[in-house]
């Protein structure tokens, strides 16, 4: 960074050199931001993420859309997360959808509940059958061939 402004001689040409590397131009804004709004678009929860990973991709972008001037209502963030959710949180969400204010709810009060509800799944998949197994008894049939005896 420094190099790219030794030759600077006042504070305002160090400020706008500044300026000009972290923001860049408007063309090349335009271009990050099309690309960070792809993302945006195509971003979907992988079967091997956790939600606290998924959250922190989801947030990274939103982070970076921000920076460049592209701001999102709590209702946008909130429906795209759902969308972006695997269908075994169709339940989940729905539910959510019902009971909660999508206007008000802030991101990370919706990852927190998502989290929370996947450590419950979770729980509930490692946790011991409580109930005794059951035994099945198979029944069988055998013919005995029997002959005629002759009696003397």
């Amino acid at each position: 960074m420094f190099s790219k402004i030794k030759t600077c001689t006042t504070a305002k040409e160090i400020w706008e050199k500044l300026i000009q590397i972290c923001k860049g131009n408007d063309e090349k804004k335009e271009k990050k931001l099309t690309v960070a709004q792809q993302k945006y678009e195509s971003i979907k929860m992988k079967d091997s993420e956790t939600m606290a990973e998924f959250d922190e991709r989801f947030s990274a972008v939103v982070i970076e859309l921000t920076s460049l001037g592209k701001e999102y209502i709590n209702r946008e963030l909130a429906l795209k997360v759902m969308r972006a959710l695997p269908r075994e949180w169709d339940v989940k969400t729905m539910a959510m959808r019902d009971s909660k204010d999508l206007n008000k709810l802030e991101l990370h009060d919706l990852f927190a509940n998502l989290k929370a509800y996947e450590f419950e799944l979770e729980t509930k998949s490692e946790a011991p059958s409580t109930s005794q197994p059951t035994k099945a008894l198979a029944a069988t049939t055998s013919v005995e061939q029997c002959s005629p005896s002759t009696s003397k």
